[in-house]
């Protein structure tokens, strides 16, 4: 594998004084870019021009992640030369959360081959329920195919998302790129680092990712009860007090909840993946030392499982809920995933309104406020 990895940034102009000559038809190229960037595609269109054999994939984010670097106005480019390996890239058009599943199910359809070792999802992230989606391409896939990616951002506003299809940044759209081959080594990791606190309380009315009453109580009146006065920067505030939640009280395995919208007229909350009737919920907050050690761990288990030396991406996906959170520490975070991955490694990546990557092992699911990693190299 052949890897090149640059930037833009408004006001600069690419980091590079010309483009890699690495197109070809195995040659895969990742984009991860501020959301203005819809509205002047010409940037994307100059990539598209060089690389006219080559696959794009791409989207819109919270910061894009640039080495150990997180910058806005920007473009953060990955250029994948295969060798050994093809590739395959697909889209469909998602309408609203109710058709994630379909969509889900048709894109790994379209991508499922025995050869097919993992996929690489990108989604609007607004017009999604992350959780279906994902279950979706595992209703589908064979196990073994890692299934890794993120939901498409619009920084803490909430009002368009795009992905790339075809070379063209568009909104409503999911789009998914396919590995094949036994010469690739793609590996995995993603940790939080939240901490809970208040009572643990049961989910007695929702409808998918749409909450509606905790202990019978409105969600959104009880959420606003704990925030105070930041209430009244909901949804983005939100942001700040993801939701935590298991199965039941055996469950050791917690998946987060990032809040997308809130509805006074219903009183109810929209989060990026399903909360499920019967859940047990908990609010949770941030702890700054916990969120590094979390994007030092998911490194270091990407890390652990790798077996092939030479050129190696990180794509590294992380929480616009991190970002606001962390603040100007947030470098802190993205400078300690590199340090943990082997000397050499290449980053790019975005902030995101959710991760898609198993938990440690096993099928993928949808995560928020965690940091994940997928590392791609080729023996």
């Amino acid at each position: 594998m052949k890897l090149s990895t640059f930037s833009y940034e408004t006001g600069n102009g690419w980091s590079k004084s010309e483009f890699p000559a690495l197109d070809s038809e195995q040659t895969l190229i990742i984009i991860f870019a501020a959301p203005e960037f819809i509205d002047k595609p010409g940037i994307i269109s100059e990539l598209a021009a060089a690389y006219p054999s080559s696959k794009m994939i791409g989207c819109s984010s919270a910061g894009e992640i640039a080495g150990p670097l997180v910058n806005d106005a920007s473009l953060s480019v990955a250029v994948l030369k295969f060798e050994r390996s093809r590739i395959a890239v697909v889209s469909t058009e998602i309408a609203e959360p109710a058709d994630s599943f379909a969509v889900g199910e048709k894109l790994a359809a379209q991508l499922a081959h025995e050869d097919l070792c993992s996929v690489f999802v990108l989604s609007d992230g607004l017009r999604v329920n992350g959780s279906d989606l994902v279950k979706g391409f595992s209703s589908t896939l064979s196990p073994h195919v890692v299934v890794t990616g993120g939901l498409a951002a619009d920084g803490d506003r909430f009002q368009r998302t795009w992905v790339i299809r075809d070379g063209k940044p568009e909104t409503g759209i999911v789009t998914a790129a396919g590995f094949y081959g036994d010469s690739l080594q793609i590996t995995h990791g993603s940790r939080g680092g939240w901490d809970s606190f208040g009572p643990e309380r049961r989910v007695t009315r929702s409808q998918g990712n749409i909450l509606y009453e905790l202990d019978g109580r409105s969600a959104l009146s009880l959420y606003k009860e704990y925030l105070g006065d930041l209430a009244a920067g909901l949804p983005a505030n939100g942001l700040l007090f993801p939701l935590s939640i298991r199965q039941d009280a055996a469950d050791s395995r917690e998946l987060i909840r990032t809040v997308l919208a809130v509805d006074e007229a219903t009183q109810s909350m929209t989060f990026a993946g399903d909360v499920p009737k019967g859940y047990l919920a908990q609010l949770m907050r941030a702890n700054f030392d916990r969120l590094l050690d979390g994007a030092s761990m998911a490194a270091e288990q990407a890390r652990d499982n790798m077996a092939i030396a030479g050129p190696m991406l990180a794509v590294a996906i992380s929480c616009v809920g991190r970002r606001l959170v962390l603040g100007e520490r947030i470098e802190e975070e993205t400078e300690l995933t590199l340090q943990h991955l082997p000397e050499g490694a290449q980053q790019v990546g975005f902030y995101s309104y959710g991760e898609i990557s198993p938990c440690v092992s096993g099928m993928c699911d949808l995560h928020n406020q965690t940091m994940t990693i997928t590392t791609f190299s080729e023996a």
